[in-house]
């Protein structure tokens, strides 16, 4: 004997689906009833100045003075868009900053992070060209890195040899890590991007990244 429901009937039906509509609907018409309300206000606000100082040609034209203060309450609204993003954002975010850094334990937590982010944000990110793989600290045991130069100054042209210089960072914290000149014909570079190494890394190789070959050799019927 079977436990499953029975099938919704066709009121059940409407009804969840006026109430789906209802809510997909109630954000926008807020939205609109409290653009429409700014609106009346700033030209009702502006309204005596035109009708004291405009000529009555000008007053005739309700439609051109609805679409001024729809303008106006565009710029006004933006522009206190603005002053929360990089101004008041600013403020509240230097103080919960502090807060953060004075509890015990979160604080370390926290500054580990924001020098993660630092390390491996869009401006520093250009650094690395190249996730490589390099055999450290030993032959045959290889440490996952980042390319980092390419050019030959003193430091490289005295080993007497092309090398590159390869950047190797700690797991799970790469902020720290080895600058290694590595002989260019050990270095093998990998075709995963920047970001999927850096995960990879900071995951401590519990985040792989997907390969086709790799994933076209675990698919593979044996």
């Amino acid at each position: 004997m079977s436990d499953a429901p029975p099938p919704p009937t066709a009121f059940t039906r409407f009804r969840n689906a006026f109430f789906a509509g209802a809510l997909l609907l109630a954000p926008l018409i807020v939205t609109i009833w409290a653009f429409s309300a700014i609106i009346d206000v700033v030209g009702g606000t502006f309204r005596p100045l035109y009708e004291s100082y405009l000529p009555q040609s000008l007053q005739n034209l309700p439609f051109f003075w609805d679409l001024a203060a729809t303008v106006v309450v565009v710029l006004l609204v933006t522009a206190l868009g603005y002053l929360s993003n990089y101004v008041l954002g600013k403020v509240f975010l230097g103080v919960g900053e502090r807060a953060i850094r004075r509890i015990p334990g979160i604080g370390a937590v926290y500054n580990s992070v924001k020098q993660i982010v630092a390390t491996f944000g869009t401006q520093n990110r250009n650094t690395f060209s190249k996730v490589v793989m390099v055999e450290f600290p030993r032959p045959g045991c290889w440490a996952i890195g980042f390319l980092t130069n390419r050019s030959q100054a003193e430091a490289q042209l005295r080993t007497g040899r092309e090398v590159l210089t390869v950047f190797v960072p700690t797991t799970p914290n790469p902020t720290s890590g080895f600058l290694l000149l590595v002989p260019a014909a050990e270095v093998r570079e990998l075709e995963m991007s920047v970001g999927d190494g850096m995960k990879m890394i900071i995951s401590g190789g519990a985040v792989l990244p997907p390969w086709p070959a790799a994933t076209a050799a675990a698919t593979s019927p044996a």
